[in-house]
This record gives C-alpha cells, structure tokens and sequence, in this order.
C-alpha cells in the first residue's frame, strides 16, 4: 500500500501530511491487537495534529496492549484527486491499512462546518455513508466531541455517539467490543449493549416524531432496557485520570505546535453564550505537583521549547501564581518557555506575565466580546470598563506593544451603540499605549480587532433566540470598517455565510442528515476554508429537499418546545438555562460560581455534592 502513496506524494502539496512515522508514534504487532481503532479528525493534518483531544485518546488506547489506534485525517484536495484516480482507498498513518479494515473509525466533532468532510472521509474508504447502508463487514462508525452534544443532524451516518469526556468511556466501548467479538456476537447485538454504557447513544435504537409545523412531538427509545435521558461522562478525579506522558511530533508545522498541559476543565464564569463554559462542569483541576510531572515528561519526550497552558480559562487556576513560578523556575535554565491562550481581561496578573516574558515574548489575546458595559451584562461576560483600562496599563511597560481582542457580533438585545464600544476599546488600547514614557514606547503598537458572528449553541441561555440574519451582520461588519479607522488598528470579521450554516447545524434535528448528504453529493467538503465554502450548494440542497434553514437559525423557540438535544443530560438543569435567560433579558449579572453556588444543577447529578 505505501508504495502506491509514495507514488502521489510527489505530487501533492504538503507530503509530510501523509507519511506518519513521527517522533513518539506507537508501533504495534498487529498479530497481538483484538481491536483495531481510527481516530478520524474531518480535517488536514496541520489541523488535527493541533487538538489536545486525540493525542489524549490516541496515547490512553494505545497503552492498552491489546488495543491500537491510529489515526486518519481529511487529505487535501490535491491527495483527494490523485487517490481517487489512482482508485487508492483512505488508510491510516500508522500502517497504512484502508480504514474498511478497521473494527472501529471514531470521529471527532469539533466545528459543525466539518461535517461534509465526514462523509468525504467515509467515500474515500469505500463506507456507506448511511449507518443503514453498512452491513457487518464494515466497522462500526462513532463520534464524539462538542458537536455531539446535539447529534440530530449526523444520526442518519453514525452507529455510535460518545457524550462528554472520551477517557473511560472509550475504553469501555472498545472492551465491550473485544469481548464481544471474540462470541461472534453481530453488529444490532453490539449496538443494543452498547447503548447501556451511559454515556452512549446509539440513533437507531431512538425515534423522534414531528407537529405538522416542524417541532418535535416526542422523542422516545425503541426497545425498554435502554436509557430515555443520555448522561454525558465527565472523569470525576481529574487530578488522578488520565493524561499522555507524551505527545506526537508532527512532520510538518502545526496550528499549534507545542507542549500541552491541561490545567482544569470546566469554568466558573457562566458566560450566557458559551457552550463549553456550560457543559465541561463542573470545575475540576489538576494539581501543581500533577501538572509539573506532565509537563516535565511530555518535554523530555518531545524536545518542544514551549508549554502551554490549557483551558477555558487559564489565569482562573486557584493557584496559577504558583504555578508559572515552579513552571518558569523549573524550565528557565533550558529557556523552555511558557504561555497562556486568551486571556480574561480580569484576570490578569501582572506578576504572572512578568515571570511569562522572562524566558519568551508571547502575543497577547484578550477577549472582552462584547463593547459596552451593558452588553457585556447581558451576556454575564463579568468584566468591566475599569478591568480593560487597568489592564491595558500593566502590560504596555511590561514591553507589549501588540494586542489581540475578540469580540462577536449579532449578540441578543445588540444595538449600534454596542458596536461602537468594539471601535472605543479598539481605541483606548492605541491611547493608553501613546500616554507611556517615549522611552517605554520601543515598538510601534499594533492591535488587532477581531468579531465573528454570533451563533446560538445548544445548553446556552441563549439557545432559544433567533440568530441575525446574515444581511443584518453584513449591514453591521460594514459598519464597523467604516467606523474603525485608526490605522493602528487591523479590523478582521468572520464571513457571515458559514455562521449562518454554522448556526443551522448547531442546533438542527435529523431532518438535516439528508441535507448534509446532498450538499456533500453536491461538492460541498472543506466548508470552514473560505477557498471551498459555497452557500449557493447548500442553499439548492435546501431547496431540493424543501427544507428551509431559517426554521433552524433565524427562529426564537418558545421554552417548552422539545429541542433537538433535549434528550441529553449535561448536568446544567434547564431551568437554571431559562433563568439566565431572563436574567439576560433585564441585565442582571450572575456571580462566578466560586463566589457562592448558583445552583446551575451539575452538583446534584454528577458529583452528588457540592463542586
């Protein structure tokens, strides 16, 4: 098989992406392997090769003797053209076996604008893309990560989603697959025990029933000895779970090519917009001592000059004072340096960043969302006019002249003023920085602004209400390039088309499977690249199938519609979401979770206790 590849590489942009054999790849006797697992990401490898998720689920499988996972990635257009002329099927990079040989091919989800690159994954391997279409002889298809949270709109393609945390679940699915196999048991008997590890929900154990205006009517399971409501998996002793004492090095330059050492999941904050601030409670850390012997061991297997330290939100770690000092003390001598993603802009410790710039001078990213105090109550953003200023004054004499903010637009009850916030803060950031000693000032300041458009994500405050149409953000984006005209400043904003598809999806229902496959049959793949993004395929695949896409993005829900996703437990009750929402609606700020309980409901069903 590999002679074959080898052939195209020469051919094809990027070689290095389809070659494997990097530094810390496991290589296996696959006379001893029982099980045979893809990790599929719908994307290149520059992409795939970047998110923590697989290099934790890759290295814990394959720790298991009897276990080995190796990975798939989305080739290129240019790999694509020559595997399907030459009539080379998709294949793995650690031995090169076309994933149709696989037991199991697990994909994770991590934007909704991937999902035409699943089916293009599963034609490339010779799949049935329809979970109805594969028989015994083809391995059982799964997927999980944030997307899945609501699987309506892929539940016509998958045998399996995995809800929540990977580590222990995916070890149990793959142990019950083993012993399974080995009695001969067939794929409909797998299925049904599978869907009693909770965690697991198998789509064609399940039927939904519609109203004549499109809603949901009922969602029930078909057989009895399985759950109604589907429980997401967190791993309740972090500190002591699971995490790769090493990582892969990857051929060619990544997104982000570093060391990376999860310091906490969850988050605190209750931002009303964020998803992953809502279903990753609770808040649970690891401890400094945990996190040093990760980061020393995944140093000493890679040789990478950088760690950086992951989470929601990194500077809310309890003890990341402590931290970064031991960090920076420890990898000083061998001028390993240390970052931190976004930033919250009141958070930001001046001290930390001291020690941080010692060794290297990373960018700085914060991420104020919205421009007007009021805005920022509205979405419980929990920063303030004052927390921007005093921050933007520590950090100019520290030597940083180049600052990154996030904003999104389109967020509820938005008005023009809102928007000029964005070009006042823009602003004050190129202000406060000319106000610094001349002899302070050793670079030109530079900041860039940059605002997607907003899109309402299931288990939010904000998942009931109606996303701006994409004339709306459109009117807005060319309002604020008018507005912002500080040559100091760089103005970037997200294409309004592929938020709109975005917002489709997120919160779509079954009916869309067909719609994602005709876009796909259509041409549709690579759809989060502008260079191969056409709303004008989706749109006719709307309307061939009589489906409209604003019943799904452009619609306020009432609160006692059934949603999609409904069915999925992730421990924030939902009338802890519609009290937000009200709250949201009246400006009423809700307090960070570490300052008293909120009651948000992810203490009673997960940990039994408090948080």
């Amino acid at each position: 098989m590999y002679k074959k590849i080898e052939k195209l590489l020469y051919k094809v942009e990027k070689p290095g992406r389809y070659i494997g054999n990097e530094f810390n790849m496991f290589r296996k006797d696959l006379d001893k392997v029982n099980v045979r697992f893809g990790f599929c990401f719908p994307d290149v490898y520059e992409v795939g090769m970047s998110h923590l998720g697989m290099h934790v689920l890759y290295n814990i499988k394959n720790e298991v003797e009897d276990f080995y996972c190796e990975r798939v990635f989305a080739p290129w257009v240019d790999m694509e053209n020559e595997m399907r002329k030459e009539k080379i099927e998709l294949f793995t990079l650690e031995t090169f076996t076309p994933i149709k040989e696989l037991d199991m091919l697990g994909f994770t989800l991590q934007y909704e604008l991937s999902y035409t690159n699943i089916l293009n994954m599963l034609s490339l391997g010779n799949i049935p893309m329809l979970s109805s279409d594969r028989d015994e002889t083809y391995p059982i298809v799964i997927a999980g990560g944030i997307c899945a949270y609501n699987p309506e709109p892929l539940a016509e393609f998958m045998d399996i989603f995995v809800m929540g945390e990977g580590e222990e679940v995916n070890i149990e699915l793959m142990n019950l697959y083993k012993e399974m196999k080995k009695k001969n048991y067939n794929k409909d008997e797998f299925l049904i025990e599978a869907a009693k590890i909770e965690g697991i929900y198998v789509p064609k154990l399940y039927e939904v029933k519609y109203k004549e205006d499109g809603t949901i009517e009922d969602f029930f399971p078909l057989i009895s000895d399985i759950p109604k409501k589907i429980n997401k998996r967190i791993v309740k002793n972090f500190d002591k779970g699971y995490y790769p004492k090493q990582m892969l090095v990857p051929n060619v330059e990544v997104v982000h090519d570093r060391a990376v050492i999860e310091v906490f999941r969850g988050c605190t904050r209750g931002c009303r917009f964020c998803q992953a601030g809502m279903v990753y409670r609770p808040v649970r850390e690891k401890s400094i001592e945990t996190i040093k012997e990760y980061s020393r061991k995944v140093v000493e297997s890679t040789g990478y000059g950088e760690i950086s330290l992951a989470s929601l939100s990194t500077l809310d770690y309890s003890e990341i004072e402590q931290l970064i000092n031991d960090l920076i003390d420890e990898n000083e001598k061998d001028r390993v340096g240390v970052s931190l993603p976004s930033l919250r802009l009141d958070s930001f410790s001046t001290e930390v960043m001291k020690k941080i710039q010692k060794i290297r001078k990373t960018g700085l990213t914060f991420a104020p969302e919205a421009g007007t105090q009021r805005l920022r109550d509205v979405i419980n953003k929990g920063i303030s006019e004052e927390n921007i200023v005093e921050t933007l004054e520590k950090i100019f004499p520290l030597g940083w002249s180049r600052v990154k903010f996030y904003f999104m637009i389109g967020l509820p009850t938005e008005t023009y003023e809102d928007l000029d916030g964005i070009m006042d803060i823009s602003n004050l950031a190129t202000y406060t920085y000319s106000k610094m000693p001349s002899e302070l000032k050793k670079q030109r300041v530079s900041v860039t602004t940059s605002a997607s458009c907003f899109v309402p994500k299931p288990f939010t405050p904000f998942q009931w209400m109606a996303q701006d149409t994409i004339e709306e953000f459109e009117k807005k984006q060319k309002y604020l390039r008018k507005k912002i005209n500080n040559k100091k400043v760089k103005f970037i904003y997200h294409d309004a088309d592929t938020s709109f598809l975005e917002a489709v999806f997120a919160r779509g229902d079954r009916k869309l499977s067909k719609v994602i496959l005709k876009a796909w049959e259509k041409g549709a793949k690579f759809d989060g690249w502008n260079e191969h993004f056409d709303l004008n395929i989706w749109m006719e695949a709307f309307n061939e199938l009589s489906i409209n896409p604003e019943f799904y993005a452009h619609r306020e829900r009432s609160y006692d519609e059934i949603l999609p996703w409904d069915f999925v437990d992730v421990g924030v009750s939902k009338s802890y979401l519609i009290r937000e929402d009200k709250n949201s609606k009246v400006e009423k700020k809700t307090v960070d979770c570490r300052e008293g309980c909120t009651n948000c409901g992810v203490n009673q069903d997960f940990l039994g206790g408090v948080c």
